[in-house]
């Protein structure tokens, strides 16, 4: 019999937001959904290929969906979008 291995879920959230691209993405895609070339512009200096990488990541791990054109934040994303408003908080009171 195989051991079940536990899984922190700080751990997994962590992993999730473990570059400021991927929070920069999600939190862009809460507002409304966005075309690839709207979410370019919205990140000043990201690349087209480091953009595409983590769209393709967090379509592959349910954080967000492509539709047509357009991605958007999937159930699970509007959840980390509290972790978001957490961090945003923290971060004027420390600014």
């Amino acid at each position: 019999m195989t051991p079940k291995i536990k899984i922190c879920p700080v751990a997994k959230v962590a992993s999730i937001f473990s570059d400021s691209w991927t929070i920069l993405i999600i939190r862009d895609l809460l507002s409304s959904p966005m075309r690839f070339s709207e979410l370019e512009r919205s990140l000043d200096g990201v690349s087209s290929r480091t953009l595409s990488l983590k769209l393709r990541r967090l379509v592959i791990e349910g954080i967000i969906s492509k539709d047509d054109l357009y991605y958007s934040v999937t159930s699970f994303g509007k959840k980390l979008g509290k972790v978001i408003d957490a961090m945003a908080k923290c971060g004027k009171a420390y600014i």
